[in-house]
């Protein structure tokens, strides 16, 4: 039997690639100690690789696709193709971010001001090349942790490290100086993998699959029960993808109506709801979204 061979990230974004590809319909179970999960899809085996080394095995041709960081991908400049951009995070759907971080006190406050500097980061590539775009003379450092402590202890000048909100680089009495690139995670695929049908219709099952989860996360459906001789005000109040379904209720004076709005507006939209003649509001999680 072919198998797709899939590379999972192993560390801050296992967690939530496992719950992403248990919403899109494969529950892939870890094991301590052991680098290969299990997948309920016969046609798939999966390994744990860091997301800092996962282009350079999905490159090589070790795996089939995987999934990693704009950021490892930037670093690595291995030569993957890009399926699906995944907005997820270790925590959110947020993209995170890599800025330059300085101490409160520092006179850095801007790139310009790094030459002849020292900078740690787990970047360094990406720094470095930065830097030389700009014409920027500074000593780049790989750091292998606790790179904040570096720039806190004076260490070093200036750290390049990856954030969601900032709150731990405030924490420690750090500052912002500037954002350096935003990361999402996402898909990739080895070029050869790609020239086999079959592989690459799996890859793109995965990619519509994964990004219909994360599409659905903001959503949720909405029905209820609207009179007839109220149902133009309520549909007023409703957005959705192209007009809410509707139909007759066994009294004909009432009629149901479901739609699908975005999870942030329920808030708001249900008192309007109710004030308008709706009744009977449920509001449901939903899998996917295609």
């Amino acid at each position: 039997m072919r198998q797709l061979k899939l590379g999972i990230p192993k560390g801050s974004l296992e967690s939530a690639t496992i719950a992403l590809f248990g919403q899109a319909g494969w529950t892939i179970s870890a094991h301590s100690r052991n680098y290969f999960p299990t997948i309920n899809d016969p046609e798939m085996s999966c390994a744990l690789v860091r997301s800092q080394e996962m282009a350079g095995y999905v490159a090589n041709g070790t795996l089939d696709a995987g999934l990693t960081g704009l950021d490892w991908i930037m670093e690595s400049q291995a030569d993957v193709v890009e399926i699906a951009e995944l907005s997820y995070s270790k925590s959110s759907d947020q993209p995170a971010r890599w800025v330059l971080i300085v101490r409160g006190d520092s006179s850095i406050n801007a790139l310009e001001d790094l030459a002849g500097k020292r900078i740690a980061t787990e970047l360094v590539g990406f720094t470095r090349r930065i830097l030389a775009e700009r014409g920027i003379d500074a000593t780049v450092e790989f750091s292998w942790g606790a790179t904040e402590a570096k720039v806190v202890e004076g260490l070093v000048d200036a750290a390049v490290e990856i954030t969601e909100t900032g709150s731990t680089i405030r924490a420690h009495g750090l500052r912002i100086v500037c954002n350096l690139l935003h990361t999402t995670t996402r898909l990739i695929a080895n070029r050869a993998a790609l020239e086999d049908p079959w592989k690459k219709a799996r890859i793109e099952q995965i990619a519509l699959l994964t990004r219909a989860a994360l599409t659905a996360r903001h959503k949720v459906a909405l029905k209820m029960n609207v009179p007839a001789a109220q149902l133009d005000q309520v549909v007023r109040l409703l957005p959705s993808l192209h007009a809410p379904t509707v139909s007759h209720l066994y009294d004909r004076d009432w009629l149901a109506l479901e739609t699908v709005v975005d999870r942030e507006m329920v808030r708001d939209l249900l008192p309007r709801l109710i004030v308008a003649g709706a009744q009977g509001i449920l509001e449901y999680d939903l899998k996917k979204m295609v």
